[in-house]
């Protein structure tokens, strides 16, 4: 049977009807409130018979759905569309959802609101954790992303082009200090060198003499101690090329624990470079004078 209840006279005969639900009718429209024999209520729609282009309630067993014109929301802005659990902010411009075992975050192309289905899929986090940033699966070369794998393999940059091509950035308070920069085939690990950013600039002067207190040396890292390499003691370095070490000898950190040394083995370039041109000029000088010497013994 079925009560039907005006909201103008109030309950009125109840009448029994053919699919066995309670109807509560508030003048109109029709079905207004349904409880089916289920155990199903819908409000503004049968129960389970929902779409996003009604607006209704509808509690069954998938869950409680508020169907909103446009779409079909749990709470205040979460959604579900009929494929995907979805969270959207009050403005509309992005949207979180959980998908086929990812989690994936979107936002409306040029950052304006629209309609879901336009939106970009901006960052995806996939279930055996890695996070893909502007792509949605493996960058590889044909497309611009990013992804982090923490497990099994390695972070990815990628750019749809060949053309050059920033990869990463860094930044200080004194603006761009570096980049790593692709093109063609070629990887560019960059520096800030530009002459507009320098001053007092000299050449360099008694670098033989330097690159001779310079003690390269053979040896293992204590972790790998099958693997022998040459190179230099960063503290022993830093005494002639300060500007190829970074850290301080035998510094701690606050629990006494050890902060340990690096090199940046590119900085002794121009050192190395002016030493082979002093050698150079030397070789050229006694190559003259031997000449020289051989044409007066003619």
């Amino acid at each position: 049977m079925s009560i039907v209840l005006n909201g103008t006279t109030g309950i009125t005969t109840p009448d029994v009807t053919s699919d066995g639900a309670l109807k509560i009718d508030a003048s109109a429209p029709d079905d207004s409130l349904v409880v089916d024999a289920s155990g199903n209520v819908g409000v503004g729609v049968t129960p389970s018979a929902w779409s996003a282009s009604i607006k209704a309630i509808d509690i069954n067993t998938t869950g409680f759905i508020y169907g909103s014109g446009a779409s079909l929301t749990i709470g205040e802005n979460g959604h579900y569309d009929g494929t995907a659990w979805r969270y959207k902010t009050t403005s509309e411009a992005t949207y979180y959802a959980n998908i086929a075992g990812q989690h994936r975050w979107y936002i409306a192309p040029s950052g304006t609101a629209g309609d879901v289905v336009s939106f970009n899929q901006a960052m995806t986090l996939t279930g055996d954790g890695n996070l893909l940033v502007g792509c949605t699966s493996t960058p590889n070369g044909t497309v611009d992303g990013v992804q982090i794998q923490p497990v099994g393999g390695a972070t990815q940059f990628s750019r749809n082009s060949t053309a050059a091509r920033y990869q990463i950035t860094f930044y200080n308070p004194n603006g761009l200090v570096g980049r790593i920069e692709t093109s063609g085939s070629t990887t560019y690990y960059v520096t800030s060198s530009d002459y507009r950013l320098k001053e007092n600039v000299v050449g360099v002067t008694g670098a033989s003499a330097r690159v001779q207190q310079l003690n390269p040396v053979r040896f293992n890292f204590i972790a790998d101690p099958d693997t022998t390499v040459d190179g230099f003691l960063a503290h022993e370095l830093a005494e002639v090329v300060p500007e190829a070490v970074s850290g301080e000898k035998d510094a701690v950190d606050a629990e006494g624990n050890p902060e340990y040394q690096g090199i940046d083995q590119s900085k002794l370039v121009p050192l190395l470079t002016a030493a082979l041109q002093e050698a150079l000029a030397k070789i050229d000088d006694l190559t003259a004078r031997v000449s020289a010497l051989e044409a007066s013994n003619v």
